[in-house]
């Protein structure tokens, strides 16, 4: 959520950086401002009434005293009664209105971010090693892990619908070593602290965190007990903190968490979605920092570096892009993603969004810390350490053998049993 203040003192700012997302908010900004305006206006009326309240109250106290009629002075204390709870009638009213106004608000983005109207203009930051060669035709990985029997997508229509997925056999103890792996890459080496977190949130958790209400028609909800599946563990993860003010020395503070992810918006049917490419349920790796608003851009350096190591290790081709201002999420500030080259699909895989979120979901979650003066919010950032299935495509695509089987890099034998799927 933005800083009301920052609305009320730079309004034009904000319309300006806001339209470089490629809509206009100018007339929310301005609804906005005229319904603060008028809470405002109702507030200052009740603390005007809430002080004569308390002189009539004197008054009554000193008729008593001195034993003087003080009837008179009770009904105009108990009208003025009734005007302050009318004032905060109207005032809540429009305090509700705003927010939710401010609620459905998309963060700024960075004065760095590259401007751009969509994803055909987001810069390339680096690319790290070479698209592999082979002397055959690369297969994908739905011919690779049907033909292997280790992916098994009609099983998943079976049980669940279209996009869902059974893993068996190797497959399986691949999909489970991956997660050994990357969180014991990201506690043992980068100094983040594991934690295991419920897939079932509430939904004012899934507000701070900036998925509701915007993104309410992607989420699966439990209608009985007004749950919902979490889309990330960045929801419940970043939430271990709503409504605290941490230590400063405590910042920052870092996590990595596996979970299931259920989306109920998959994407079209088509090239480039199908098989694990995006599923209603898949698993990931995230990796969540809190920080002090002087050193969120440096660990956002960090946790993208993280991220990336997990690809260096593992031997897979992949690239850094920033997503300029008309691709950027709702509420990041500043974001690259890390696109993974798939042979099979002959093409880049996003397998992690590193995000900076500036205090915008702090603002949501009322996330603070306390400094020397006084209470500050914080700045949250999260990435994919990383989205399992799109990394599960590029290893099997990337070391696939002419024979079908796939070779698997030294560093999973350990997490698997074996240097090879045949």
């Amino acid at each position: 959520m933005l800083d009301i203040r920052l609305i009320r003192e730079q309004a034009d700012t904000v319309k300006q950086r806001l339209a470089a997302r490629g809509t206009d908010y100018a007339t929310v900004i301005d609804e906005i401002l005229a319904i603060d305006e008028n809470r405002r206006s109702f507030e200052t009326a009740k603390q005007e009434a809430q002080k004569r309240r308390r002189e009539l109250s004197d008054s009554v106290a000193q008729a008593r005293k001195d034993k003087l009629p003080y009837i008179d002075i009770e009904n105009i204390s108990r009208q003025v009664g009734e005007s302050i709870r009318k004032y905060e009638v109207e005032a809540d009213a429009l305090d509700a209105k705003q927010r939710d106004l401010m609620l459905h608000l998309p963060n700024l983005p960075h004065e760095a971010c590259p401007v751009g109207a969509s994803a055909e203009e987001n810069p390339e930051v680096r690319v790290w090693g070479a698209k592999p060669a082979y002397d055959f035709a690369p297969k994908d990985h739905i011919t690779l892990g049907t033909a292997l029997g280790i992916l098994d997508f009609d099983a998943g229509v079976k049980i669940s619908g279209s996009a869902f997925a059974v893993y068996r056999g190797q497959g399986a103890r691949l999909e489970r070593g991956l997660i050994s792996f990357l969180l014991d890459l990201h506690t043992t080496q980068h100094g983040y602290t594991e934690v295991n977190v419920p897939l079932l949130v509430k939904p004012e958790c899934l507000t701070g965190t900036g998925q509701l209400p915007k993104f309410d028609d992607q989420l699966y909800k439990c209608e009985r007990d007004g749950l919902y599946l979490i889309p990330t563990a960045e929801v419940p993860v970043t939430n271990l903190h709503r409504e605290e003010i941490v230590a400063h020395d405590k910042l920052p503070i870092c996590y990595a968490g596996y979970t299931p992810c259920f989306r109920s918006e998959a994407g079209a049917a088509g090239v480039g979605t199908r098989g694990l490419i995006r599923m209603h349920q898949f698993d990931k790796v995230e990796l969540v920092k809190i920080t002090t608003p002087e050193t969120s851009f440096d660990e956002l350096e960090k946790l993208t570096a993280n991220a990336e190591k997990v690809l260096q290790t593992l031997g897979l081709h992949y690239r850094v892009i920033e997503l300029c201002t008309g691709d950027i999420g709702f509420g990041s500030t500043k974001t690259y993603d890390i696109e993974v080259w798939a042979p099979g699909q002959g093409t880049y895989l996003e397998v992690s969004s590193c995000s900076n979120f500036g205090d915008f979901q702090a603002r949501r979650m009322n996330l603070r810390f306390k400094d020397d003066k006084k209470n500050r919010f914080c700045h949250t950032l999260n990435g994919s350490g990383t989205a399992l299935a799109r990394l599960y495509v590029a290893l099997l695509e990337t070391y696939q053998q002419a024979d079908g089987s796939i070779a698997l890099p030294e560093v999973l034998k350990p997490y698997i049993g074996t240097d090879k799927i045949g």
